[in-house]
């Protein structure tokens, strides 16, 4: 088996829905160590997520941020909880750094 990721087609790229998002809300998940439960604006829409960032992010650092997520994620419970996308991270080693836009704009932006 390759380390190698695999190579996929544009079509599949272009199934991703990638949008901006401003977080309202963030909270330590009552039933987890590493979750964060996120409560974001995509404009005319609110969504939860939830997200293993706790220990990078403070819940109260992260009110205001914008990040970029995949909108058209199907809903997954965790933790007894149900995230309704996934926020997009870089990670390096130990660090984990949120994607976000360059400068504000508006919140439920599409990402291309």
């Amino acid at each position: 088996m390759s380390d190698q990721p695999a190579v996929i087609q544009y079509d599949d790229f272009a199934k991703l829905e990638l949008r901006v998002a401003t977080i309202e809300q963030a909270e330590p998940h009552p039933n987890a160590d590493k979750l964060v439960v996120l409560q974001v604006s995509l404009g005319e829409e609110q969504r939860q997520i939830l997200a293993g960032i706790r220990g990078h992010y403070e819940p109260q650092a992260l009110l205001g941020r914008q990040i970029v997520i995949v909108a058209n994620l199907a809903p997954r419970k965790m933790r007894g909880l149900e995230s309704q996308g996934m926020l997009l991270a870089a990670t390096s080693e130990e660090r984990v750094v949120l994607l976000r836009p360059d400068e504000p704009c508006q919140a439920g932006a599409r990402v291309s």
